[in-house]
């Protein structure tokens, strides 16, 4: 009481001296409560010159009189109020964004669009358990059975001579045994021309260059794909005739690279019976394999693209290709120094597999002879 009291008294003496200064100049009691009222702000003014540390906010006078007499109240108050303060929201930022950083796009699915269906063949993995027999270049094995001597120290730097031109076709495709093809699931079924071999473009090797094409054209790359089944309707001759369909195309289009000669494999037991060659990692993907050869003066630069776009696709499968095999013939690799004789899977694998092996076989191609990939 004793508090309130003094609180009182102090409250009277401001308002008696608040009312002298604010009436001192007024004629009648008119003007004198008209110049109270334009006031009113002022006991606060007053108490805050009394009290300049204190919070002077919207409280009765009579109640911040009081705190200010009580330490206790007083520490109260504060906490209170810097509570209140804490809770406010965040300003916002003010300072300069932030620079974004690129966005990874995701990788193709290059199994889109295929099934997979059971082809009803038995299924290996081909892969060397050592070196003994082969010639090893990190993780590429290489089946020499030729009369060359080849020394692993030439892979070591990964380069090879073909490189990508600027303008104009720059890859060409073709086939020298194009009616090459596959065991189909039952209700897809080709007609035969041969002996796992068809006519239907849609079912042999020349539909497994058509999707390497596609990939390589995504990455920019100028493809020129010769349909020409080369081995139809003559086996014998094939390469005599893909060579010159490779001259002609060489002789028109100068700027021509690299030479992918697309076949598939034939492996069979004893009995004749069929098997496909599955990858390890990929069992949905045929196991692919390049074939060399060596009867001519570059045959080194040649196997340096093999060793380096195999070194490539097997960082990320190891046993997606099968080891490499260099042998006495030329395969018209002699044509350029970028050449390459690929099989994709055997006559045991499905076309699914094999279209699917071309797809991964396309996109690391693609990497290692230079264009721009993100993944």
């Amino acid at each position: 009481m004793k508090l309130v009291r003094r609180g009182l008294a102090l409250l009277v003496a401001i308002a008696t001296m608040w009312t002298l200064l604010v009436t001192a100049q007024s004629q009648s009691l008119s003007a004198a409560v008209s110049a109270m009222k334009q006031s009113v702000s002022l006991p606060h003014a007053l108490l805050q010159w009394e009290l300049p540390a204190f919070p002077t906010d919207d409280l009765p006078l009579s109640t911040l009189l009081v705190l200010h007499q009580s330490p206790l109240l007083l520490a109260a108050r504060n906490l209170l109020t810097s509570s209140a303060h804490s809770e406010d929201p965040p300003s916002p930022d003010t300072s300069s964004p932030q620079e974004s950083l690129p966005v990874q796009q995701p990788e193709p699915d290059l199994s889109q669009d295929l099934y997979f269906l059971d082809n009803g063949t038995p299924s290996e993995t081909i892969a060397p358990t050592s070196g003994k027999g082969y010639v090893v270049a990190g993780n590429v094995f290489i089946k020499n059975s030729s009369r060359q001597t080849v020394d692993p120290a030439i892979f070591s730097d990964g380069t090879f001579a073909a490189a990508l031109g600027q303008e104009g076709p720059q890859v060409l495709i073709l086939h020298t045994h194009g009616s090459e093809a596959y065991t189909m699931p039952a209700g897809e079924e080709y007609v035969p021309s041969g002996t796992f071999r068809t006519s239907d473009t849609t079912k042999n090797v020349i539909r497994v260059g058509d999707e390497i094409a596609s990939v390589l054209s995504s990455y920019g790359i100028s493809v020129l794909h010769d349909r020409t089944m080369h081995d139809n309707p003559e086996y014998n001759g094939s390469y005599s005739r893909s060579l010159a369909s490779i001259e002609d195309y060489l002789a028109k289009y100068p700027t021509i690279s690299f030479i992918l000669d697309v076949h598939r494999d034939a492996i069979q037991d004893a009995d004749g019976r069929q098997y496909k060659v599955i990858s390890r990692e990929e069992p949905r993907a045929a196991q692919m394999s390049l074939v060399m050869g060596s009867d001519y003066d570059h045959w080194q630069d040649n196997l340096r693209l093999a060793v380096a776009v195999q070194k490539n696709l097997c960082a990320r499968y190891p046993t997606l290709m099968r080891p490499i095999t260099l042998r006495n013939t030329g395969y018209n690799q002699n044509a350029s120094v970028g050449s390459l004789l690929l099989e994709v899977g055997a006559a045991g694998n499905s076309l699914d597999e094999a279209i699917y092996a071309a797809r991964l076989f396309a996109r690391s191609f693609a990497k290692t002879i230079g264009a721009e990939i993100s993944s």
